[in-house]
């Protein structure tokens, strides 16, 4: 007799809910009087939004996309990580040692819709703590 466990399916994350979560970030960044970039990628690293302020720096773009990706790959926020990447950290070698896009920097944040990684939100052009909370934001409202 053969026992399988069904998973339960959980809603991938749409452009309706790419374009909230830009909307939300672009909100807190413009009421803080940061110009961003802002990603979002689904669970697969796929982009589904981007928006850069006129006003952010050209990197903000690059930044932004790499936060976001980081943030999918090791399903956490890049705030989280930043510690780890130092000298004598868990992942100190990760940087140079994956030909990817990673950057641990705080602002990546990833979203989880019932219990699930359905993807990441980055945001570049404010100083790291505020790219953190402007992404936090975001992905928090759209949980509620």
């Amino acid at each position: 007799m053969s026992t399988t466990a069904t998973a339960t399916a959980v809603a991938p994350l749409t452009i309706q809910d790419a374009e909230a979560l830009v909307e939300t970030a672009r909100r807190a960044a413009e009421t803080a009087g940061v110009a961003v970039a802002i990603t979002v990628l689904d669970a697969g690293g796929h982009l589904l939004a981007f928006r850069r302020d006129d006003r952010a720096v050209l990197i903000a773009g690059e930044t932004s996309t790499r936060k976001a990706y980081t943030a999918l790959q090791l399903n956490a926020p890049t705030a989280d990580l930043v510690d780890a990447v130092q000298p004598g950290g868990l992942f100190h070698t990760l940087p140079t040692a994956l030909d990817r896009p990673l950057l641990f920097i705080a602002g990546g944040v990833p979203v989880h819709r019932d219990g699930r990684l359905v993807g990441a939100i980055g945001v570049g052009g404010g100083a790291p703590e505020q790219d953190h909370g402007f992404a936090t934001a975001a992905a928090e409202a759209l949980a509620a």
